[in-house]
């Protein structure tokens, strides 16, 4: 069994700027890297989706560590009455890592199977038995990001989770049915207007969760972690329950995809959200342990949004759309408003700062735009320049300028780009972005010019299996699963 796992200084530090600013450490990028330097807590890092991992990664072509497990993980999944075969990991399917108080650096994915697994990072054996749940797992996991031995996660059987993490340690362990502490289905609010699946990724902060589903609500609870009899536990208290449609939206985009797909973007005060209907959202969560949370900001894009907010050290929004042709009834918003845009939230009256039409000329009436979450990268101190980098459906890899959103580089990686790009360090210090594709190709990019990418070296899983999800990148090891049915960690063999 673990051992109680102390709090690290750095959150006795968060909390002692108070409740009144408990949300501000969101704003400083140097405290988020630092909270961030123990391990990969949630998807892209943390709650603006701009921490990507630890190198330093290799510059030579790296090779298979290790492959899990022995045999192609997979099930049938129904959904909308068709039922069809899922192999691996998907979208967006990033790991968490962590290192436990017993010194195991351990990876938590879940898959395709109907499961969670956990993995030794260094050689990919099973740690604990893998937790079952009743459909496929898409999303990513959470890992409390404060210490506590705490999983949080979704699954398309209805229910997200909280489950303990010191009471099962060892491979020949059994999960209890006391181990899972608390969970929400997808139906304990009412009306519900479309999906029942969580693949968002919830943002944890000073013992707030935030969480979008499938259902097209947005929750906040209280958590009320502690620990009791030497055990962890919680006793979430639901704060805010809101639905992210409104009768207008409904009648603009002429259907009832509303769900919630994108991971929650926290930045100070507000938090931020998007759905399938093209709304993004911004709340004031200052007074939210009042179950006060306001709308502050509120836009239209016109399409999908399932790739995550990315939030610069200013407060801008950087938001991925998908255009779907299906959806003709929107065709002029999307259009005019684009497939990768900036907003700034605190201008009212005219938010869009520029936005980016990535429909190839002539193929309107074909699926186009942003799945994935861009890469921002840092900001040069002499130049102040920033740039965005965005892989989309249609195969395009492009490098924004964050001032203007013209494109300043372009490369090819091929149709159906889901994964989420990733910026590491090599050993000198020096920029790398690598890019998952759906020919089961990592592209590693140096970024030493970073509006002129170099492309260092490809490797191909020989199954030449697409990679959907998006890699985990720690220690430069490459953690990442394909929808051949395995997860790989790449890296340099030393």
């Amino acid at each position: 069994m673990i051992k109680l796992i102390a709090l690290t200084v750095l959150i006795q530090v968060v909390c002692l700027i108070g409740p009144s600013n408990a949300f501000a450490f969101y704003s400083d990028p140097a405290l988020m890297s630092a909270r961030s330097s123990s391990g990969i807590f949630q998807f892209r890092g943390n709650p603006t989706h701009t921490f990507y991992g630890t190198g330093p990664i290799t510059k030579k072509v790296p090779k298979v560590l290790w492959k899990y497990p022995e045999v192609a993980m997979g099930s049938t999944s129904s959904a909308y009455g068709k039922s069809k075969h899922w192999a691996g990991t998907g979208w967006t399917g990033q790991p968490g890592i962590w290192k436990r108080s017993d010194g195991i650096t351990e990876v938590i994915v879940g898959a395709y199977d109907k499961a969670v697994h956990f993995i030794d990072f260094n050689t990919g054996k099973d740690t604990r038995p893998k937790f079952l749940t009743g459909d496929i797992i898409k999303g990513s996991v959470s890992i409390d990001p404060d210490g506590y031995p705490l999983l949080y996660f979704g699954s398309r059987d209805n229910y997200f989770r909280i489950l303990a993490l010191d009471r099962v340690t060892m491979p020949y362990d059994t999960w209890e049915s006391d181990d899972l502490l608390w969970s929400m289905h997808a139906y304990d609010v009412s009306p519900t207007i479309w999906n029942n699946d969580w693949d968002a990724n919830p943002s944890i902060i000073n013992d707030i969760l935030f969480e979008g589903g499938e259902n097209s609500w947005f929750f906040i609870y209280k958590l009320n972690r502690s620990y009791q009899k030497g055990m962890v536990s919680v006793k979430p208290k639901r704060l805010v329950a809101m639905k992210g449609w409104t009768s207008e939206l409904l009648k603009l985009v002429g259907d009832r995809m509303i769900s919630i797909e994108n991971s929650p973007a926290i930045y100070k005060d507000r938090v931020y959200f998007a759905n399938g209907g093209g709304r993004i959202v911004g709340l004031d969560i200052s007074d939210v342990e009042n179950k006060v949370a306001p709308i502050v900001f509120d836009f239209w894009a016109g399409d999908d949004i399932d790739g995550s907010i990315v939030i610069d050290d200013e407060g801008m929004l950087y938001v991925p759309i998908e255009y779907e042709p299906k959806r003709s009834k929107t065709l002029k918003r999307k259009l005019e408003v684009g497939q990768i845009i900036k907003l700034n939230p605190y201008n009212k009256d005219n938010p869009l700062v520029w936005g980016r039409n990535l429909v190839p000329a002539g193929k309107e009436n074909k699926d186009a735009g942003v799945w994935a979450t861009p890469a921002l990268g840092k900001k040069d101190p002499h130049t102040n320049k920033q740039y965005l980098y965005v892989p989309t459906q249609t195969g395009e890899f492009l490098a924004l300028d964050t001032d203007d959103g013209r494109t300043v580089w372009q490369d090819r990686i091929g149709w159906h780009s889901w994964s989420s790009p990733n910026i590491v360090q090599d050993e000198k210090g020096v920029d790398h972005l690598l890019v998952a594709t759906c020919s089961g190709t990592i592209r590693n990019y140096n970024l030493a010019d970073p509006k002129s990418p170099k492309l260092l070296w490809k490797f191909r899983l020989k199954s030449k299996a697409c990679i959907e999800s998006t890699p985990a990148i720690w220690e430069g090891k490459i953690i990442v699963g394909a929808r051949d049915g395995f997860i790989y960690a790449i890296g340099e063999d030393k």
